[in-house]
């Protein structure tokens, strides 16, 4: 695994990459934002296309890849299969890979227009069956070691 520079945890852009991640979701319509049901293909065409917006948001403010890096990368998958580049593994920034486990987590145990939030065991272990495929196992074993008792 990367080793992390212990400035990460300081560093404002990486900060500010967390708290815009998904800015670039002003530009998809609220009736895909609140579907209460499945997207169609043509709904998930336009979700996938957020980072990508929320990066051409952000980045005439001035901010650095440091941010900008985990607006566009937040969806990628470990596997290859994410969004919006397919990049996989080790290609995917580590911010984003740590940052797509804490999100995961975040939408898992809140409310969504197509589901009620879920229990924190619940998404604990949903995550846990994706490290590997959606997320780096690294990166979930030690999430996990971070919010459990």
């Amino acid at each position: 695994m990367e080793r992390v520079d212990p400035q990460f945890a300081k560093n404002e852009e990486v900060a500010y990459g967390f708290m815009l991640h998904d800015v670039g979701k002003i530009g998809v319509p609220d009736s895909v934002l609140n579907k209460p049901g499945p997207l169609d293909d043509q709904e998930w065409a336009i979700m996938r296309h957020h980072p990508e917006m929320g990066v051409k948001i952000v980045r005439p403010i001035g901010f650095s890849s440091d941010a900008t890096d985990v607006i566009l990368c937040h969806h990628e998958r470990w596997d290859g299969r994410g969004y919006p580049n397919g990049l996989a593994k080790d290609d995917i920034l580590l911010t984003a890979r740590a940052f797509a486990v804490a999100d995961a987590y975040d939408a898992i145990t809140s409310d969504r227009p197509y589901r009620y939030a879920m229990s924190h065991d619940r998404a604990v272990s949903a995550i846990q069956e994706e490290a590997g495929r959606t997320y780096d196992p690294e990166i979930v074993d030690l999430f996990v070691a971070l919010i459990e008792p």
